[in-house]
């Protein structure tokens, strides 16, 4: 790559530089959207993903990483060994991609955005071995959130297949799924995919708090405010020893006849 990258998208700019990497690449000081971006462009890309090595601001890291989708995504190409994150301490003025070929200082000016490509074999030398020191000194950063891979496979091996695709299927049709308390967060998404198919209370907040995705009294607390809210509805079920279990069941009829691709924009209509 020896022309700069002007007139693009960020997503653009990242695809380029992974196609064209041959070694790791340095991704350095990025901005939450190309965090967000990063994770969209690697999560599909085609082919072989060159090893990539994040430095980012910490606060930034968490602010992203609390969307759910994002984060488990993140996750599943630090399982796959493709990722690492580390959190930078004194940020350069720019966001820079580094390869073992080019330095890419990414520029916004107004709404454009452009990669200034450096190629000149000293200088991309020195920015190569500036930034391994900089990776091994810096901290990693701790991304608590299960990879979403083995989300979706745990919930259809304990919960049911048909579940797997409900849950699915309302990730696919949202933008964010975020942990702000608003909205449709991993929690909320997991009750109302457990009303739809009518499993216990029981059985889904064990398989989140296995999982990783949180606690059981998080679950609780959470199907009690969709229960308030008339989404969910609970029926009591005996079982031989201890206090009757309790089965989640959707509880507004507008959620009932919504589908998956609907389900997450009427659920989030009657939150909202």
């Amino acid at each position: 790559m020896s022309s700069n990258l002007l007139d693009r998208r960020i997503e653009d700019i990242l695809q380029a530089v992974l196609a064209d990497a041959d070694g790791d690449v340095y991704v350095v000081n990025p901005s939450a959207e190309a965090i967000e971006e990063f994770v969209d462009v690697a999560t599909s890309f085609e082919g072989a993903l060159p090893t990539v090595r994040m430095l980012a601001d910490e606060r930034t890291l968490k602010d992203v990483m609390d969307d759910f989708i994002v984060a488990g995504n993140a996750a599943d190409l630090i399982a796959d060994g493709v990722l690492g994150v580390r959190t930078l301490g004194e940020p350069p003025e720019n966001s820079l991609l580094v390869t073992d070929a080019n330095v890419v200082a990414v520029v916004h000016a107004g709404d454009r955005i452009g990669g200034l490509v450096a190629d000149d074999g000293a200088f991309v030398d020195a920015a190569v071995g500036a930034y391994e020191r900089r990776w091994e000194d810096a901290e990693p950063f701790n991304l608590r959130t299960p990879p979403i891979s083995e989300v979706k496979e745990s919930l259809a091996a304990d919960i049911g297949p048909d579940a797997e695709a409900d849950f699915t299927a309302i990730l696919d049709s949202l933008e964010t799924a975020r942990g702000d308390g608003d909205g449709l967060d991993e929690v909320t998404i997991s009750l109302l995919v457990a009303g739809k198919n009518e499993a216990l209370l029981y059985d889904i907040s064990k398989w989140g708090e296995d999982v990783g995705i949180a606690s059981k009294a998080t679950f609780s607390r959470t199907k009690t405010k969709l229960e308030d809210m008339g989404l969910l509805d609970t029926e009591k079920v005996p079982i031989d020893v201890g206090r009757p279990r309790l089965r989640l069941k959707i509880g507004d009829d507008r959620l009932r006849e919504a589908d998956n691709g609907e389900l997450a924009t009427v659920a989030q209509s009657i939150l909202g």
